[in-house]
Order: C-alpha cells, then structure tokens, then sequence
C-alpha cells in the first residue's frame, strides 16, 4: 500500500462539509403503517439527504388524542445541505405527495415528519421551531433517540437524551414494533 493509501486509512473521508446532521422522527397511525415509514424514508433520502441511521421502529397509544389507533414511529438522522426551512419545506411537500391530509390537530395521520433536531441550532420562526418543542415530554420521540444516541444533549434544556428520557412526564408505553406480526398479516 503506497503512502497515499495509507493516508486514507489513517484519514477516512468525512462528510460533505456543508452537510447538517438532523434528527427526523417519521411516524403514523392509519393505513398499512409499516409501509407508510418505508416509503417516507425512501423519498427522505431521495429529496432531503442520505439517511445514515435510523432507530428500531416502535409502536405506542396516540399522544394527545387517545381515541384513535396506534402509532408506529423511528427517528432517523440524516444528512442534508438543505437549510431548515428549505428542509421543512421539503418534508411538507413529502407529507403531501404520500396522501397526507391535515384535519385536526392531533388527528389520525398516515405520515407524519418532524424535525427533532438540527446540528444543535436553534430556530424560532412562526411556522418552524427546532428543537422540536415538545420532545421532553414524548416518550414515544426519547426512546428511539435513546437509542440512536443518549448522549446527544439538547441545546435548549441543556440535557442529554438520557436526561431528558429519564425525567419525561410521559407515561403511555412504548415497545419495540415487530416485523413479525406485520409479515404474518400479509
């Protein structure tokens, strides 16, 4: 191996530079649900930037308004060029072009995408607010950041996932979704 082979080794490439590390939590509760995250993951990484990991997917009570089905979310970090709000821009446009329907707030939804976090930036527009304001209170967005990476801390409240997990108000059980029952279903 010659010493330009040796470098690389030594200095794998990194990241685009101008590439952001975001947090999505993608989630849904009508229609075939397992199929609803595939298909938003693919037109992420299509339209916003290359998923580089994403947590298991697991299923919880609707938060808010309980009387409706059950939701199945995962958490992906992605990285992207676009800016926040080109970003949100984007993931409405991919909420649309997958069916989505806004009826009420809280309402059954076959996709739903959030932008947890973005690098640690800090954006308080009228229609955009990151970090997501509510991820303290959500088991169902901590325990699939929890496992991505507990030690991530939240530049509003100054703690980590862990932290904030560990102190959440949240009490609705979330657990692990298995493939199983969605293959048997078939």
């Amino acid at each position: 191996m010659g010493l330009e082979g040796e470098i690389k080794e030594l200095y794998p490439p990194k990241r685009d530079l101008f590439m952001k590390e975001v947090y999505l939590l993608i989630g849904g509760n009508i229609g075939d649900r397992f199929y609803f995250l595939g298909e938003a993951s693919r037109l992420i990484s299509q339209q916003c930037g290359p998923i580089s990991r994403s947590s298991a997917i697991y299923e919880t009570a609707a938060w808010g308004k309980e009387d409706q089905p059950a939701f199945l979310n995962q958490v992906l970090i992605i990285h992207t060029v676009l800016d926040p709000v080109k970003l949100m821009a984007v993931i409405l446009e991919i909420e649309q072009q997958m069916g989505r329907l806004r009826k009420e707030k809280n309402g059954e939804r076959n996709i739903d995408i959030d932008i947890l976090y973005y690098e640690n930036e800090l954006v308080e527009l009228p229609n955009l607010t990151i970090p997501h304001p509510r991820i303290y209170m959500r088991k169902f967005a901590l325990i699939p950041l929890l496992e991505l990476n507990p030690a991530k801390i939240d530049p509003v409240l100054h703690k980590t996932i862990q932290e904030l997990h560990d102190t959440c108000p949240d009490s609705l059980e979330v657990r692990k979704y298995s493939t199983d029952v969605q293959n048997n279903a078939r």
